[in-house]
């Protein structure tokens, strides 16, 4: 059996975030970062892989990206995956992103596929399902575990009060969210040296149109400064957190 996990190539949670003229992300100074929901399902593919006796024998991933985004691949590699894929074209929305994935992996035979269930970077959350439709397979959301039994294959989802196991006949599409695995797995300095040397595939994009475009950015609002309200003035605070605050 073999495993595809779905990486995005993102800015560190911590980069401060600035923009050329509103209209483009000023890349000057970011470093970038596996998506840490990606990074966790890789961990746990990789877990799956060392506790099936055998059974996963492979665990890929793949991005779309340019060139700049093969240190971060790399870096998955060095984590543990056994290859990877890019597709050679500039991450557009969330339908062209899966449609380039879909079709780079359509006679692939991954039997799971793992995503995120989110990015940090523009948080669109429906990558993972949409790349399941693009496939005809199952995909299941907000996966917090994903398990075998004998040679069957599981996967926990959290819902309101509880637990919901399902089973999965495969190929399917896990979208993976907390719980999925404890810590993401850091790059021993022997994968990275090995990293160096494992495949890389380069596929170029199909013909495929964005169904949307962004038009501009721009960042929150600063928070406004602290506010002490004397507690014995309630009339001042209702006034505020209905007028001001506009929460009531």
């Amino acid at each position: 059996m073999k495993i595809l996990v779905c990486i995005s190539h993102v800015p560190d949670t911590t980069t401060k975030i600035k923009f050329i003229d509103g209209k483009s992300l000023d890349t000057a100074g970011v470093q970038w970062i596996i998506n840490p929901w990606d990074e966790l399902a890789l961990t746990r593919a990789l877990e799956l892989k060392e506790s099936s006796n055998g059974l996963i024998d492979h665990v890929s991933v793949i991005t779309v990206g340019g060139p700049d985004t093969e240190p971060t691949i790399r870096k998955a590699l060095a984590i543990g995956a056994d290859s990877a894929i890019r597709v050679n074209a500039a991450a557009g929305d969330t339908f062209f992103v899966a449609y380039q994935v879909a079709e780079a992996i359509k006679n692939s035979g991954f039997d799971i596929i793992l995503a995120g269930i989110d990015s940090c970077d523009f948080n669109g959350s429906s990558f993972g399902s949409m790349l399941g439709e693009f496939l005809s397979i199952t995909s299941v959301s907000s996966v917090s575990g994903v398990n075998f039994n004998g040679n069957d294959i599981s996967v926990d989802r959290e819902i309101d009060g509880g637990k919901e196991i399902l089973s999965c006949p495969v190929p399917f599409v896990a979208i993976v969210q907390k719980g999925i695995t404890k810590e993401p797995r850091i790059p021993s300095m022997r994968g990275i040296m090995t990293a160096r040397t494992k495949p890389l595939a380069v596929v170029e994009p199909v013909a495929c149109e964005a169904l949307t475009e962004f038009l501009s950015f721009e960042l929150p609002k600063h928070k406004a400064s602290c506010r002490m309200v004397d507690p014995e003035n309630v009339k001042e605070l209702v006034e505020l957190l209905r007028n001001e605050a506009k929460v009531i």
